[in-house]
């Protein structure tokens, strides 16, 4: 069980990273949504190889990874929804406006966009004995762009460096106890609940995509992001076949 939370939380600590990096460099609104292109290519792999490709290895037929996908989509959209109404809406806008926001739904919107994956890493180290490597890198990488542009948005909106820094902290701790949660949890699930539970995070994270990251990349990195994000499709890939 500690080493489910120790990944989980190596894996989240690249939100601490990227919030220094943001905090330390003033970086470009375009080099972020090319940060975030790259970071959203290299979730759509994991979510292709990793977590609907071991769904599907798990799963003794094709309705739990359905089911799950769609699962995952609907909690998480209306979770987003509901945190939107709260006044988390910009929480990954690299361009300000986090001032008028309220700072409990922003912390809670992006807790509930790592959750299910922190969840992945600790259900991957009970399934396998170890960590998935190329899904690790997967979070790791993915988290840093998302770091970079809230922590940018939210100096730009008025929030005091130390309150940031702590605020993920916090958040790098919550996913932690997520991946200690995905361990725990589902040690006498069948293989069918597993694959549930793999692509319930991969629609979760495939809607999370859609709706908040592509978007602000796309917005402030133009169509240079539609490279980016293939390289880093690629490179996830290539971690992936090396594992």
């Amino acid at each position: 069980m500690g080493e489910a939370f120790f990944w989980g939380l190596l894996s989240a600590s690249s939100l601490v990273l990227g919030a220094l990096l943001a905090l330390r460099f003033r970086i470009g609104l375009r080099a972020i949504g090319l940060i975030m292109g790259f970071g959203a290519g290299v979730l759509i792999s994991a979510v292709a190889f990793d977590l609907v490709g071991e769904a599907a290895e798990s799963s003794t037929g094709q309705g739990a990874i359905v089911f799950g996908l769609f699962a995952g989509c609907a909690v998480f959209s209306g979770g987003d929804w509901l945190i939107d109404r709260l006044g988390g809406s910009a929480r990954k806008s690299a361009a300000g406006g986090q001032e008028s926001g309220s700072p409990l739904a922003i912390v809670l919107g992006t807790v509930l966009d790592g959750v299910p994956e922190s969840m992945v890493i600790g259900l991957t180290i009970y399934e396998g004995g170890a960590v998935g490597a190329a899904f690790l890198a997967a979070v790791f990488i993915s988290n840093l762009p998302e770091a970079i542009s809230s922590t940018s948005g939210l100096v730009d909106g008025g929030w005091q460096k130390a309150r940031i820094l702590w605020m993920w902290i916090a958040i790098a701790t919550v996913s932690a106890l997520a991946s200690l949660a995905g361990f725990g949890l589902f040690q006498d699930s069948s293989p069918d609940t597993v694959a549930f539970v793999l692509a319930f995070a991969a629609g979760a994270i495939l809607t999370m995509l859609a709706d908040t990251m592509m978007p602000e990349a796309f917005e402030h990195g133009g169509k240079l992001v539609g490279i980016v994000t293939v390289l880093g499709f690629a490179v996830a890939y290539a971690i992936h076949t090396l594992q």
